[in-house]
């Protein structure tokens, strides 16, 4: 039994999905012509109340777009120091957009409303870039699955309002801070101006990812997309599988939640333990006591076919998931327990 905790990516479609996939009505995309492609847009933007959706093929892919959509050459984006759009997209803020990032040093990939402000570049001062975006991550990836407070959210909404800044929210597991916190999608339709969401992640999709947001930005988007090389044809077997995806799989985020947490309970026991992140939704990071080796700790584990991610330093990372079974817990939490 593989255990692969590396990523919420790993999933396979389950048999269901499979059958819904084969069974679905495609077209050519590129001449929005895909009824399934076509239905995933239109149920995404009203299930967050937004005007309109894209369907990409890859989150990276949909933030890059949304960031040349919110911005000219030569422009700013204020974001976290451990955002998605600067550490994980091969620079592509700089190589698709010719902006920069102003990193904010905040809390687990979040910070205030104030610290957003601060950052903003007097407009009239041409020595600087013009800041023009703020972009946030929820959950954050790299800050251990941690939510926005909702309220902070709004305050930053504000900041953004006041100085005539756009507001991009990459939510490529917002699916997991729904779950956990109990939100509304609407609710962060009404926020932002626009929104990814990622189907590849917690929900169990092969691949795929949309774009949502306000009609005068993204009218614009398909042609972003397609300067991208984001332009494809009978995707809407792919298309099916977010639909099937968004309708029966978002609840059982929950309970990759509770194994986390669970997996983290676990961790804090152990004397080889340094610290653990606090856990809020699938992801769990952990550091490893000074006096051990990081790869001989996941040599070990994989000699049990356990794969988790190293993040230097002693740290890493696990990843619960939809294809996670009961068992594999089970058997997680015991080898932990005797290591």
């Amino acid at each position: 039994m593989v255990i692969d905790l590396r990523s919420d990516t790993v999933t396979k479609p389950s048999k269901g999905m499979l059958e819904y996939m084969m069974a679905a009505e495609v077209g050519d995309d590129v001449y929005k012509e895909d009824p399934s492609v076509n239905a995933l847009e239109e149920h995404l933007a009203e299930l967050f109340g937004m005007d309109q959706a894209l369907f990409f093929p890859s989150g990276s892919m949909a933030n890059q777009a949304a960031l040349k959509l919110h911005t000219n050459p030569g422009e700013q984006v204020i974001c976290d120091k451990y955002a998605h759009i600067y550490n994980y997209e091969g620079g592509g803020a700089s190589f698709n957009s010719g902006i920069s990032c102003k990193l904010i040093d905040g809390h687990r990939g979040m910070f205030t409303a104030e610290q957003a402000e601060a950052s903003i570049n007097p407009p009239d001062f041409y020595h600087s870039p013009l800041t023009s975006l703020i972009a946030i991550e929820n959950t954050t990836n790299k800050g251990g699955g941690a939510c926005w407070d909702f309220e902070e959210l709004k305050r930053i909404r504000k900041i953004a309002d006041r100085h005539a800044l756009g507001y991009h929210l990459d939510g490529a597991r917002l699916w997991n801070a729904l779950v956990a916190k109990n939100e509304r999608p609407k609710a962060y339709g009404g926020l932002f101006d626009t929104i990814s969401v990622c189907l590849s992640k917690g929900l169990g999709c092969p691949m795929g990812s949309v774009l949502i947001g306000k009609k005068d930005i993204m009218q614009r988007a398909i042609r972003v997309r397609k300067i991208l090389g984001g332009g494809m044809r009978q995707v809407g077997f792919a298309a099916a599988a977010g639909l099937y995806a968004i309708n029966r799989n978002l609840d059982l985020l929950a309970d990759d939640h509770i194994r986390a947490k669970e997996i983290g309970e676990v961790l804090k026991s152990k004397s080889y333990i340094k610290k653990v992140e606090p856990i809020e939704t699938n992801i769990i990071i952990f550091e490893l006591d000074d006096d051990v080796d990081e790869q001989t700790f996941l040599n070990t584990l994989k000699k049990k076919d356990i794969h988790i991610i190293g993040m230097g330093s002693n740290k890493l990372r696990m990843v619960t998931h939809i294809d996670y079974t009961d068992m594999m817990h089970d058997s997680l939490l015991q080898t932990l327990g005797t290591l």
